[in-house]
């Protein structure tokens, strides 16, 4: 899990430095961003039915291969069509690696630890994504962008040899209907596709978007009589594990605009440095990465409803404030809310996890894994969107208060629905 976040951080940090060297506009640049998570989103369900039929571990290796050799390509790059090819590339690999990774977990421990288990992945997610940007920093003062995705290569033998020791989980055989994942593939690209066009060409959007409607629609009839669908239709039919998902979409949208309008507020709104920046938003990874542990031995011991509520409420607050709050030049007061944001994160996340995996049956975690990860791109996707569209209508000052305050409701709206859920 840290080779694919480490890798997605880094990459953020690298762009104005590979438009500087390929010779392309920023705004191209940002196609190695959506390319690879493009890419993720198109394959997630498909990599998880396909741990269902050939095993878990398998292609758990065989996505940590492929990321692992599309590193290479992306290293070996001419130019940004390259480039942007082997992110894809890097995407189906990591795709089969966040569907089957947390899965593979329930398998390794007993249901009484899967929690903790949880919280200890989560904290690896938090350290990496708050390492990659410095990592980036580091290795762009000392060589060239090439080298960001090279580093990838030792860290990615490390961990092919490492996965030999996970549980070799046998699959059930059976076969992937192709125009299913055709379907997917294509219902979701035009999905993602559709929504960074809307803020600028909203024509061309609504057209794709109505398009991935009609191929989403078609899926679905196509999948709704099988007992193990791609889409897991039979998991969704479960309270809990549906309540979970809608939470999850939630939040990740929040979070995700908030953690695009802090830099731009801090920036834009407090006159910070770059540097001072991303020293002012690193307590938020980190106090997920303490955070984490703490909620998932939590969860064996409180209700996994009610850690959900406690975390969406408090992300509500730190959100919540730095849109109210008036700042203006004392920048550190935004630290304990950034700091109250990352707990209620740490907690929501690792309690949310534990039951959507709980509430799907043993057989079908690949599917629980594969659907937890398209919860959360679509989620981080409509948290992108929203913050275009405030920048497309408002000034780039007032667009990170509005755009923290929207933050704010869609977390608070994330601990309430999962209020709803079931059982703990």
């Amino acid at each position: 899990m840290v080779l694919v976040v480490l890798d997605a951080a880094i990459a953020n940090v690298a762009l104005p430095t590979i438009a500087r060297s390929l010779h392309v506009t920023p705004a191209t640049s940002v196609l190695v961003i959506t390319g690879y998570q493009t890419a993720l989103v198109m394959a997630l369900l498909a990599c998880a039915a396909l741990g269902d039929s050939l095993g878990y571990r398998r292609v758990f290796m065989a996505g940590v291969a492929v990321f692992v050799g599309a590193s290479v390509l992306c290293a070996l790059s001419p130019s940004l069509p390259w480039l942007v090819a082997a992110r894809f590339l890097q995407g189906l690999g990591g795709a089969a690696v966040m569907a089957l990774g947390v899965a593979l977990l329930r398998f390794t421990v007993s249901p009484q630890r899967l929690g903790a288990a949880i919280g200890w992945n989560a904290l690896a997610v938090a350290l990496a994504s708050a390492a990659g940007p410095t990592i980036g920093a580091a290795v762009l003062s000392v060589a060239s962008w090439p080298w960001l995705f090279a580093v990838n290569l030792p860290l990615g033998v490390l961990v092919l040899i490492a996965s030999r020791a996970l549980p070799c989980v046998p699959g059930t055989k059976r076969p992937l209907d192709k125009w299913s994942v055709a379907l997917n593939a294509g219902a979701f690209a035009l999905f993602v596709m559709g929504a960074e066009l809307l803020p600028n060409h909203p024509v061309h959007a609504a057209a794709r978007l109505a398009f991935a409607a009609v191929l989403f629609a078609l899926l679905i009839r196509r999948e709704a009589p099988k007992a193990v669908p791609l889409i897991p239709l039979d998991l969704l039919r479960s309270a809990a594990f549906r309540v979970s998902v809608i939470a999850s979409v939630l939040c990740f949208s929040g979070v995700a605009a908030g953690m695009v309008a802090l830099p731009f507020y801090l920036q834009h709104g407090l006159g910070q440095s770059t540097w001072k920046t991303g020293l002012y938003m690193t307590p938020w990874p980190l106090t997920v990465a303490i955070a984490a542990p703490l909620a998932g031995r939590l969860a064996n011991r409180i209700s996994a409803t009610w850690l959900c509520v406690a975390g969406g409420i408090l992300l509500a607050i730190g959100l919540g404030a730095a849109a109210l709050l008036p700042i203006h030049g004392d920048v550190a007061k935004l630290i304990p809310l950034t700091m109250v944001s990352g707990l209620g994160f740490g907690l929501f996340n690792v309690a949310n996890n534990r039951t959507m995996f709980l509430s799907a049956p043993r057989e079908r975690s690949g599917a629980a894994g594969g659907m937890q990860g398209t919860a959360r791109l679509t989620g981080q996707t409509a948290g992108a969107l929203i913050m275009t569209v405030l920048f497309a209508t408002t000034s780039v000052n007032a667009a990170p208060r509005f755009g923290l305050g929207i933050a704010a409701l869609f977390t608070m709206a994330a601990g309430l629905v999962s209020g709803r859920a079931t059982h703990a």
